[in-house]
Formats: C-alpha cells, sequence, structure tokens
C-alpha cells in the first residue's frame, strides 16, 4: 500500500497551511452568492422607499413643465446634471457601501482573512482553450452541471407551488386598482423571494459541508509524504537521535568529572539527585556541581558510590535545589542552613568538622558558620 503512494493520511497543518497561502480554501460560490443575495434583498426592503421616494423626485423635477419651459442652454444641462448625480449619489452610495461590507463578510465568514497573491498572478495556462475545455466537460464541469441542472428544477417546482398558494390572489388582481395591485404583487414577490432563497441557502450549506470534504480530501497524503514532512520539519530521526546520544555521552562525561569530588549527594530519593561541593577557599557558598532526574539521577548514585560520596535522603530538598539551582551557581541564602546542617554532618562523619567555616568568618554568610 504505501509503496503505491496511497494516499490515506489527512493532510497536516503544515499542507492546509501552504494550501492556504496558495488561496487554495475551501469555499462554496452557491453560499457566497446566496448570502449576498438574501443581504441584497434585504437591503432594497429597507431602502427600497427611500429610492423609489429619490427616483419619484428626480423625475417629476426633470419632467416638470418649469423645466419644460426654460431656455435650454449648457447651463441649465449641467445644473440639471447635477441635481440628478448629487440626488442618485446621496442615496445609492450608502447602500452600495452596505452591500460592499455584506459581500466582504459573506467571504469572510467562510475563510477568514486571506491574501494570497499566487491568485491574483495572471496563469497564461487558463488562456488555453483546450484547459477550458476540460474544466468545462471534465468529470467535475459535468457534475456542476448536473448539480445546477437538478438544483433549476426543484426551484421551478418550490416557485409553482408558491404560486399555486396564492391563486386566489392572483386571479384577482385584474379587479384591483393599480395601487393595490402593485402592492399585492410586491408581496408576492418578496414571498418568493424569500422561499427560493431560504431553499437556496439550504443547498449552498450542504454544498459548502461538499467542498471541506473535498478540499480535505485532495490534501489527502500518502504515509510516505507524512514521514518526508515530519523530516524536514523535525530533521532526520536518525541524526537527531545521534544529537541526542551525543548530548547524553556529554552530560555523562561531565557527572563523571563532577561527582567524584563532590561533598554530598542530596536524593529524592529516587527521581532526583543533586551534587553539592563546597571550598572555603573558592567558594562563597556552597555550589551544585551536578544534578539529573531518574536514569542520570541513578547514574549519579552509582558514581558517588564508587568514590565513596555520602548520598543522603532529603527529598524536600533535593527537589528544591533541582528546580531551582542550575549546575554550576551556588545554593540561594534560603537553602544556605539546610545545606550547612547537611554538610556539618557530612563532616563530621568524615572527620572534617573544622573545613566548614571559612578561613576568613567574618565574610561568610551566617547559615554557613
Amino acid at each position: 500500500m504505501d509503496d503505491l503512494g496511497e494516499r490515506t493520511e489527512a493532510p497536516t497543518s503544515k499542507k492546509l497551511s501552504d494550501a492556504r497561502k496558495r488561496g487554495q480554501v475551501p469555499k462554496s460560490q452557491d453560499l457566497s452568492g446566496i448570502l449576498t443575495m438574501l443581504g441584497m434583498l434585504v437591503l432594497m426592503i429597507v431602502f427600497g422607499s427611500t429610492i423609489a421616494s429619490m427616483f419619484a423626485r428626480v423625475m417629476t423635477r426633470t419632467l416638470s413643465a418649469d423645466l419644460a419651459a426654460d431656455q435650454v442652454s449648457t447651463d441649465s444641462l449641467l445644473a440639471g446634471s447635477k441635481y440628478v448625480v448629487y440626488e442618485v449619489a446621496m442615496v445609492l452610495i450608502p447602500v452600495f457601501a452596505v452591500a460592499f461590507v455584506v459581500v466582504y463578510l459573506v467571504q469572510f465568514l467562510q475563510v477568514g482573512w486571506l491574501i494570497a497573491p499566487e491568485q491574483i498572478r495572471p496563469k497564461f495556462s487558463k488562456l488555453s482553450p483546450l484547459g477550458g475545455i476540460k474544466r468545462i466537460y471534465g468529470k467535475r464541469g459535468l457534475m456542476k452541471t448536473v448539480l445546477n441542472t437538478v438544483k433549476l428544477v426543484v426551484l421551478l417546482i418550490v416557485a409553482w407551488l408558491v404560486f399555486r398558494s396564492h391563486i386566489d390572489e392572483i386571479v384577482v388582481l385584474p379587479k384591483l386598482t393599480p395601487a393595490i395591485a402593485v402592492s399585492a404583487i410586491l408581496r408576492l414577490v418578496v414571498t418568493l423571494a424569500f422561499v427560493l432563497i431560504a431553499l437556496l441557502l439550504f443547498l449552498a450549506l450542504l454544498d459548502y459541508i461538499f467542498q471541506k470534504w473535498q478540499h480535505t480530501q485532495e490534501l489527502k497524503m500518502s504515509k510516505q509524504e507524512v514521514k518526508e514532512e515530519r523530516k524536514s520539519m523535525e530533521g532526520d530521526p536518525l541524526i537527531k537521535g545521534k544529537r541526542l546520544q551525543m548530548a547524553r555521552q556529554i552530560v555523562m562525561q561531565q557527572i563523571g568529572k563532577a561527582v567524584p569530588d563532590a561533598d554530598v549527594i542530596v536524593t529524592n530519593p529516587t527521581h532526583f539527585s543533586v551534587a553539592i561541593k563546597y571550598d572555603t577557599e573558592t567558594m562563597g557558598a556552597p555550589r551544585v556541581v551536578a544534578k539529573g532526574a531518574d536514569l542520570i539521577a541513578l547514574r549519579i548514585r552509582q558514581i558517588a558510590r564508587q568514590n565513596d560520596v555520602p548520598v543522603i535522603e532529603r527529598p524536600p530538598l533535593a527537589r528544591a535545589l533541582y528546580w531551582g539551582v542550575e549546575v554550576g551557581q551556588e545554593i540561594s541564602p534560603e537553602h544556605y542552613e539546610a545545606v550547612a546542617e547537611l554538610l556539618a554532618y557530612v563532616y563530621k562523619i568524615d572527620g572534617r568538622a573544622g573545613e566548614l567555616r571559612p578561613k576568613n568568618s567574618s565574610e561568610a554568610e551566617p547559615a554557613l558558620v
């Protein structure tokens, strides 16, 4: 299976990110179109009366008898044109601004904030007539044609059902006054529009779900591709393993040199081991010369026993020193007293009771005296 390169693995986050940078994102054109249409319909309902009033004013002004009686001149035509442009602009610019925001939000809801220069870059391959024919009559093009045909049939059936449910109102339209008839027709058109848009919105949501599924299927990877990507991101596992092995060897060498010279090993007793050394000639306070957890902690204890370095169990102190003091650093003042007592005990059993006090006792920390 793997040799054939079968794409059975879900796309990694890196592949999804790379596809997004190329502008390859799941997006339903149907959903964008329907939401935009719904937004425009709402705008027309909200601003419809305002737009109608504006056109009525413009028509009344331009076709009025007073204007017709004026002497036609360049100035009068220019003034009339300015009036028309101003009236139309004052009404339609806000409507178009809101429409632009609606269209942008529709796209943003699907793909979020995305800038893909690769999609803007001209591609002469798209100008190929043969490529265009393949896109139209290819498998995906034919499938889209079939789906669009099915949608059209469904919409026609629903539209017929809506008209049939309002047949009584349609029959009496010729008997109504023009104003009432126009109002009834507009209500019927709005009702039909909302029903069709609701149906199209449902179909568009299904299309969006399908587009997301198809996008995932197209980006699926073979197991070999996943391995290669992991190698490129994390490095070759063999090289990485060798680096870890070399780092472990360096740590072990450092431990092998530092632990035999330590004064005492403080343990957890199993998880942590901390090697402490105190030289009154060169150090102002005891210093951590080695530390480790788990296997390294075990190795520290083994080296200590081989070199007759005392190993003493002090779990709270071992944990505090392991987490709070780096190798090569002196212990913090809050641990002076506990470490001083520990070193005093070790020096006592080792016959070095007098070595705990530094040469210049006036410069020593009180906890170490």
